[in-house]
């Protein structure tokens, strides 16, 4: 959840409003901070490879770690809707990373995935802390809980990727480029289970979470970013979509979640372009990017050479999907660079698109 949505709620809302999103500004912090200390400490705990470990928690809202254990791996349904949504859908994420990229776990060595759900009192938020994920109950008013929303549990989750990866760092542009990637697996896991193309896809992050009194479609849209909402208490969703409207702040680590708009949108610009299921192509080009380009230091340009130069290796330089990734990132105000396309030389390689598929099995 971006703060900026806490300190709107904290500024407009009534008296019981404030109290939770003043609460919630501190909460949310914490698991940022322990994020950024563990960093790759959390892959202690190791199973054996392409084998699920799952375990969710309840913290009876308060704010001690774990909690209680209510779900294993293997056991039977929980009469806990949150725990079990919690349980499905990290099962869901890692199934993703699996079938299409051949990682096992957010580590790729089986890290074990635990979750705890409940945390906290009408706790408007979802942490990946470096080590788990955190869910709160949202406060009925404006939000749902977060376990509602495979797009948000998915991002977070990514996070736990990243951390593995590229280590993105947590201000300015690198920040901005790790809330860019988990909203990119975090929309492709929803759309890899919906078996939605790319033309269908909503491209929206947390649709599930606002309730009916927010004016407002989601948090994010990676098509429109500006437009999620427009809400007398949440404010006005401040997202740009092109470099030329890049916000200069202090705040949020220096915009982090306002300015991942930008590539947000380049992604569903390159997406549209190619057409078809978007994890089949762009997909397997961002997860290159992040898995073995990008470093703690990248910023945009870097992601947009990353790309490029990921799209050529994996499905030749001069195709379809090179050019796709050179178009989609001009059109949010970024040019691959002179030197990258320079020693970017034809090659033999013809990019077919993949044969549609029979529709996806569901998960249990």
């Amino acid at each position: 959840m971006p703060p900026h949505i806490l300190r709107n709620i904290a500024e407009r809302g009534d008296a019981e409003d404030r109290v939770r999103a003043q609460a919630a500004l501190v909460l949310s912090a914490q698991p940022r901070r322990e994020r950024q200390v563990v960093a790759l400490v959390a892959g202690t705990i190791f199973v054996p490879r392409r084998v699920k470990r799952r375990t969710v928690f309840d913290a009876r809202q308060g704010r001690d770690l774990p909690g209680r254990i209510v779900r294993t791996e293997g056991s039977r349904a929980s009469r806990d809707v949150a725990a079990n949504e919690a349980y499905l859908l990290a099962g869901q994420t890692y199934d993703y990373f699996l079938r299409n990229h051949d990682r096992r776990s957010l580590d790729d060595r089986g890290l074990r995935l635990e979750s705890t759900v409940h945390y906290g009192s009408g706790f408007n938020n979802a942490h990946w802390n470096g080590r788990q994920m955190i869910y709160g109950d949202g406060d009925g008013k404006y939000f749902h809980r977060f376990t509602a929303s495979l797009d948000v549990v998915a991002h977070e989750l990514t996070h736990g990727l990243t951390q593995y990866t590229a280590a993105l760092g947590f201000s300015g542009q690198s920040g901005a480029l790790a809330e860019h990637f988990s909203d990119v697996f975090g929309t492709l896991v929803k759309q890899y289970w919906r078996n939605v193309t790319a033309s269908r896809a909503d491209w929206l992050i947390g649709a599930e979470l606002l309730t009916s009194r927010v004016n407002g479609i989601a948090v994010r849209s990676m098509k429109a970013p500006g437009t999620a909402y427009d809400d007398d208490v949440l404010g006005r969703d401040p997202q740009p979509s092109h470099m030329r409207d890049y916000v200069k702040t202090s705040a949020d680590d220096r915009g982090v979640h306002t300015n991942s708009g930008i590539p947000n949108h380049a992604f569903y610009r390159v997406a549209t372009l190619l057409g078809g299921r978007a994890w089949e192509v762009p997909g397997r080009i961002w997860y290159h990017a992040l898995t073995r380009e990008l470093g703690p230091r990248s910023r945009f340009q870097n992601c947009a050479d990353a790309t490029w130069r990921a799209a050529g290796e994996l499905f030749g330089n001069g195709s379809a999907p090179q050019e796709a990734v050179l178009s989609g990132w001009k059109a949010v105000g970024i040019d691959v660079s002179a030197s990258v396309l320079h020693d970017s030389k034809p090659t033999r390689e013809v990019f077919e698109p993949p044969a549609a598929g029979a529709e996806l099995p569901l998960l249990l």
